[in-house]
């Protein structure tokens, strides 16, 4: 690797090395469902669409600086704005996916803009309490939302040309999807609204002084936040192809920012590994105790803050430069003498035959110039 930089360069390498992880994680993606179990393929895609929703989330709170426990109320819109228009309405599951994105920008907008004059534990709560607040409230619209017993639709059917079975073709709309919101969000960070939203976190009073709106940029985070969770709503009803309100409670809005700690908050690939966590881990936590799941879950999150607290996004980070570190202090020679051994005369040949006095250059013509006053010498002195 070290050749590839001197040849092609700094830039060039580096980007080098983003193409070939590219290739590589599309390449073991596409290849996923051709060699997984139907349900390890269902929960590979429960994973893309849970990494869409902590996308948008990282948005808010990894570089936005905001709070937020209410996103598991604008992923319940999301997904009941599909399944109503799939029961109701008997529309294509395609058409879904731009009404759910445009129906939760609005609402993560409106809820934006009171929330601007809060900040911190205040806007968690309130956040919160539009979390608990939205699942008895689907359970009052019956006429709408089916009330307690929810809305059963069907899922996405493979068209007869793909050769694909059901779980194979869902997983691979929803990989088209996750791609292109993952972009999308990229793209978004490394636009004027991006660095506008890492200004405002980093000192808002700065941003304020070079121009940043602040009351614009932070409502256009809640929108954009709430437009990401709302197309993860979306892909969940065409998943599991039923809904109910049970299913969004507040305890869903928790687990959601739990994930995107422990991924990586601030990072490209802390969403992925956040949904790759709040999908494994509780499964795992129930086949290690039935009796007390959530106890178990609960520690995992805290060993895995305890042993990478910039989440697992910079965990290798960390590990490389921990190794770092110590490979110098390995590889170094000891040169200290042994206790008690005799010194070594090849390195001061000196040593032993009384005082030295090393000579510099200018030193030695010092040591040759005459005294001031003395009679100059003659030839044969």
């Amino acid at each position: 690797m070290s050749t590839i930089t001197t040849v092609l360069g700094t830039d060039r390498a580096r980007r080098l090395r983003a193409a070939l992880t590219v290739l590589l994680a599309a390449a073991a993606a596409v290849g996923a469902p051709f060699y997984f179990a139907p349900f390890q393929v269902f929960q590979l895609t429960m994973v893309l669409l849970y990494a869409v929703a902590l996308a948008g989330l990282n948005l808010l709170v990894g570089f936005g600086g905001q709070i937020s426990l209410g996103h598991g109320a604008f992923f319940a819109a999301g997904a009941y704005t599909a399944a109503v228009m799939l029961d109701r309405y008997g529309t294509g599951h395609l058409t879904t996916l731009p009404v759910a994105a445009a129906g939760s920008f609005l609402l993560g907008l409106g809820f934006g803009v009171p929330a601007l004059r809060l900040r911190g534990l205040y806007l968690a709560l309130v956040t919160l309490s539009f979390a608990v607040f939205l699942p008895p409230l689907l359970k009052r619209l019956e006429p709408v939302t089916g009330g307690s017993m929810g809305l059963t639709v069907d899922k996405l059917r493979p068209p007869a040309w793909s050769g694909l079975a059901e779980d194979q073709w869902t997983y691979f709309v929803v990989l088209a999807v996750t791609a292109v919101a993952l972009l999308l969000a990229r793209n978004l960070l490394r636009s004027r609204v991006g660095r506008a939203l890492r200004a405002v976190r980093d000192n808002e009073s700065a941003a304020e002084v070079m121009g940043v709106r602040l009351a614009l940029h932070k409502t256009l985070a809640f929108a954009w936040s709430a437009m990401f969770a709302g197309v993860a709503g979306c892909l969940y009803t065409w998943v599991i192809g039923f809904v109910s309100p049970d299913s969004f409670g507040f305890v869903l809005s928790v687990t959601l920012l739990a994930g995107l700690v422990v991924g990586g908050l601030a990072s490209l690939y802390g969403p992925l590994l956040g949904a790759a966590f709040v999908m494994y881990v509780p499964s795992v936590s129930q086949d290690l105790s039935e009796a007390a799941p959530g106890v178990v879950f609960g520690l995992l999150i805290i060993t895995v803050m305890f042993v990478a607290p910039t989440g697992l996004a910079g965990l290798p980070g960390r590990v490389l430069g921990a190794v770092a570190r110590r490979v110098p202090r390995a590889t170094a020679p000891d040169r200290r003498p042994e206790a008690g051994s005799p010194p070594d005369p090849q390195a001061n040949p000196q040593a032993g035959t009384g005082p030295c006095v090393t000579l510099t250059p200018a030193a030695s013509a010092v040591a040759d110039a005459e005294p001031v006053g003395a009679a100059p010498r003659t030839e044969k002195e």
